[in-house]
């Protein structure tokens, strides 16, 4: 589905904002979020403090993609958090325009993989009531030319890497900001109007690991099974010896 662009190409209604450095995108976000007249994108050149799931830190030396984006979503509170799923697959479309490959792959619930590492990672935070979203904020770090230590990542995770180890080049961080962001407004809109469903076919399509066996780690628990399917409310399914299983929130290994 198209979007409305202006003359910069850039999506009109949006903002963008371009910053030498920054603690967090997300956290930069936040700050902006109630003086800001509709959704923006944030993009940082460096960011220092970069934070990734459960308060884990994001390493992002200069030269990787640091960028947050910022919106007020009308839809009920149980289907914001889909939008992580949108994001990845905007993410996916973009990298494989400004970083061709055919190994790029989305794992489950928020990674982009390429050749079976690491690249990409997805945050959503938000601020609002049990029953309303006052704003969403998205946040996307991407290893465009640097990626961890192996040694500083948790055992059994996918190992990290980054765009130029795996392709030899890395896109420009403000090129990748212009295409995801025309993207991803595209990908909303159709969102808004169809649903998740053609959001959740299409991400099983690209699933790292699909029909393979997986073990999420919960608050609780290790479960194993085959992953067989994404629900409709974005659940990882996974067949155990017990059964299907539903994951909502875990740690995902292969």
């Amino acid at each position: 589905m198209s979007t409305d662009l202006g003359d910069d190409g850039w999506p009109i209604g949006v903002n963008r904002i371009v910053l030498d450095s920054v603690d967090s995108t997300n956290a930069e976000a936040a700050r902006r979020a109630n003086s800001l007249q509709g959704p923006a994108w944030i993009l940082a050149r460096q960011q220092t403090r970069g934070r990734g799931r459960r308060g884990r830190p994001w390493a992002d030396p200069v030269g990787n993609f640091s960028a947050s984006h910022v919106m007020f979503p009308p839809e009920p509170l149980q289907d914001v958090a889909l939008n992580s799923f949108v994001v990845a697959l905007s993410l996916y479309q973009t990298l494989k325009v400004v970083a061709p490959s055919e190994g790029y792959a989305l794992k489950w619930p928020n990674d982009v993989l390429l050749n079976g590492t690491k690249i990409a990672g997805i945050l959503l935070e938000t601020s609002g009531t049990q029953t309303k979203v006052d704003w969403l904020v998205i946040g996307i770090g991407v290893n465009l030319c640097h990626a961890p230590d192996l040694a500083d990542v948790e055992p059994r995770a996918t190992p990290p890497s980054s765009v130029l180890a795996q392709l030899g080049k890395a896109p420009d961080i403000e090129e990748l900001l212009d295409i995801l962001a025309i993207t991803f407004a595209s990908d909303r809109k159709l969102f808004e109007t169809a649903g998740f469903d053609p959001f959740r076919r299409l991400w099983l399509r690209h699933a790292a690991n699909l029909g393979g066996t997986v073990t999420a780690r919960t608050m609780k628990e290790e479960i194993t099974g085959t992953f067989e399917d994404l629900d409709e409310t974005g659940n990882l399914i996974l067949t155990t010896p017990k059964g299907p299983v539903a994951i909502t929130a875990a740690d995902v290994f292969f």
